[in-house]
């Protein structure tokens, strides 16, 4: 665990209005880090509503097994920590608006080559979007929800999203598409907790998810099989696997079941006249066909990325910032321009496995810059 200066300390949640008693819209997705949040929003004063969100008409179709996400099981240890916290409890239907948003995109990334993440999605078009403006129509100030990051409320009113004190736990990389008026009216109480002490605490409260298992997978991809979801949606399409001389070295039954960086499963027949392993360089939708070529090919050293999102101020000509390229990846120092809207990233230091699709996230110290979606990489050349 870090400290940072100016954490906030206790349970109770950042409250941006000066004290007063908030109507608050707890997301509780049926696990322990939604119902503590919920519960530490209620012990502050607030008056709390807690929501489940069914996004999947046909429920036993995501992930089943206590995994803390979507599927009935989880609407049951929802409602049930409602009772115990002592709070109304709702279950609303944004199945359309999340296979529209979520799903339907995640299909259409893969197939255009890139490669998305569909968490990071999630957050901004069905809870910081469908969820927050439909609760702010209902009369609601503010949505809580079990992420693990911190709003820091400055003197001018304004409010920063800065990262967790527990770094292991950190989520800010997927709350970097939130902007300032969607962290206006928005509650992260666990950002100055472990997710231990979360566990201890949840059992101190009597909450029966106080053991239960996080959910590291796609919700929406029941048995875990990526490609075989992908398959089923986009069908086979056979290509070619090339090396970076445009000699076919291989095939594919789709090109969306690569990705860029994979070693492993390419069924490659003859190896590199090196001897040396081969990775995903490349996927091109366009002539269906992957390259693969040697590690070094994967060295990004600047990226363009497009539809940023800033939580604040935007970056201004050559800004510097540390960038987040992966959900759980490092930070690497940058320089970082806004040009006719869309963001330039120079690394100071190469970064391997970058793909279109992907998100870069700009920090400056703790606080979260802003998110843009990654189009192009520009990497180190590779002798044939």
């Amino acid at each position: 665990m870090t400290d940072f200066p100016g954490a906030p300390t206790g349970p109770k949640p950042i409250d941006a209005a000066g004290g007063r008693r908030l109507r608050v819209l707890a997301a509780m997705s049926g696990g322990v880090d939604s119902a503590v949040a919920a519960a530490r929003a209620a012990e502050a004063g607030h008056e709390v509503t807690g929501v489940h969100l069914a996004l999947s008409a046909n429920p036993q179709s995501f992930r089943t097994g206590a995994r803390g996400c979507c599927t009935v099981e989880d609407s049951r240890d929802a409602r049930r920590a409602a009772d115990v916290i002592g709070i109304p409890f709702y279950v609303w239907d944004l199945a359309e608006r999340f296979r529209e948003d979520v799903i339907d995109d995640f299909v259409a990334e893969y197939a255009a080559g890139r490669t998305p993440n569909p968490c990071l999605r999630c957050n901004e078009k069905i809870k910081f979007a469908a969820l927050l403006d439909r609760a702010i129509a209902l009369g609601f100030d503010a949505v809580c929800t079990g992420h693990y990051a911190r709003i820091v409320d400055l003197p001018t009113g304004e409010r920063e999203l800065h990262r967790a004190v527990d770094m292991a736990k950190d989520q800010s990389y997927v709350l970097g598409v939130l902007d300032a008026d969607q962290l206006a009216h928005s509650l992260f109480p666990l950002g100055d907790t472990t997710k231990d002490a979360i566990r201890e605490e949840a059992e101190r409260r009597g909450l029966a998810v106080a053991k239960k298992p996080d959910s590291h997978d796609i919700c929406f991809i029941a048995d875990g099989d990526t490609q075989g979801f992908l398959a089923k949606h986009l069908g086979t399409a056979p290509g070619d696997i090339v090396d970076t001389d445009g000699n076919t070295v291989g095939e594919h039954d789709g090109a969306y079941g690569f990705t860029i960086g994979q070693r492993k499963g390419l069924r490659i027949g003859r190896p590199a006249a090196d001897g040396k392993p081969r990775y995903v360089l490349d996927i091109s939708p366009v002539n269906n066909t992957v390259t693969v070529g040697p590690v070094e090919g994967l060295d990004v050293l600047s990226l363009t990325a497009i539809r940023p999102r800033w939580c604040g101020t935007a970056p201004g000509a050559d800004g510097r910032y540390t960038a987040q390229l992966r959900a759980h990846g490092e930070e690497v120092p940058v320089t970082a321009t806004l040009a006719d809207g869309e963001l330039r990233v120079e690394l100071d230091t190469p970064a391997r496995g970058i793909a279109p699709g992907q998100a870069v996230v700009l920090y400056d110290g703790t606080r979260v810059v802003g998110s843009a979606t990654i189009a192009a990489t520009g990497r180190r050349a590779v002798p044939a």
